[in-house]
């Protein structure tokens, strides 16, 4: 099995296991998709804006003295995008409906996210 194979296998047990969710990516921290399971929204467009986030949110946490980047959470009027560290190299970022379980799509992506870092990071230290 390739990273790409499980990561993509690592996305759909999340979807499954949460079936608020409306779509979930993983994504290189520079924008690239590495997978996705999103039906209907443009993968490409997601992953680098969850770059342009990440930034913003890395600077933030260490201005603040908050340490390393882990989550970012946003609520819209629809639903919740959130985006969670996956290791040195990769991002998970998931929308949700609104009526998402707030802490238990923290628990089960968070999860993936280690899950996801595991098959990313191990595919990088790989020659």
């Amino acid at each position: 099995m390739t990273a790409s194979t499980g990561v993509l296998d690592e996305l759909h047990r999340l979807r499954t296991r949460l079936p608020q969710l409306t779509g979930a990516l993983a994504a290189s921290v520079d924008g690239l998709v590495l997978a996705r399971d999103t039906p209907d929204t443009e993968a490409e467009t997601v992953a680098a804006l969850t770059a342009a986030a990440l930034g913003v949110a890395v600077r933030l946490t260490e201005a603040t003295g908050q340490g390393g980047f882990r989550e970012l959470l946003v609520r819209g009027e629809s639903g919740y995008v959130a985006t969670y560290a996956a290791g040195s190299a990769a991002v998970l970022t998931v929308t949700a409906e609104p009526r998402v379980n707030v802490g238990r799509l923290h628990l089960e992506a968070r999860r993936a996210g280690a899950r996801i870092a595991e098959l990313v990071d191990g595919a990088l230290e790989r020659p």
